[in-house]
């Protein structure tokens, strides 16, 4: 199996701050995992919110996360600061794929690379419903 290739900054058009805190590390003294996808979640959502899209409390569509994958290239750890990239790499009739890359604050190497997929669904029925005109103008640009 060959090892993915890190994507370096330009391959990113948002970014989202994170600052790490102590109970981010785990027992071998890096960031937990699980963590990362935490942030995958929180720099998607702020995006959304962000620009007005998603209302988290009364909002339709609302938006479902239907598939993550992260590849690690360097660990990170307490203190420290980080920068979480986000780009669109795909956008369908209902779904969207975002690229994700987190990155020690100013660092030009990515620590992690990932994709988080989200797929728009009616409030009530929860079921693919197409992206609205503004979402979809966002995302473009994304």
């Amino acid at each position: 199996m060959s090892r993915p290739v890190p994507p370096g900054r330009d391959a990113f058009r948002r970014w989202h701050d994170v600052t790490l805190r102590w109970a981010d590390n785990d027992a071998y003294g890096h960031v937990n995992n699980t963590v990362y996808y935490q942030w995958f979640d929180s720099a998607v959502n702020a995006l959304l919110v962000g620009e007005g899209l998603l209302d988290i409390a009364a909002g339709d569509p609302i938006c479902l996360v239907v598939g993550t994958s992260c590849d690690y290239f360097a660990p990170l750890s307490f203190p420290g600061k980080v920068e979480v990239g986000l780009a669109v790499t795909e956008l369908g009739r209902s779904s969207v794929r975002y690229r994700l890359g987190v990155f020690s604050k100013g660092a030009e190497e990515t620590a992690a690379a990932g994709s988080f997929i989200h797929v728009a669904v009616s409030r009530a029925e929860r079921r693919p419903v197409p992206w609205p005109d503004q979402w979809r103008k966002v995302l473009e640009r994304v």
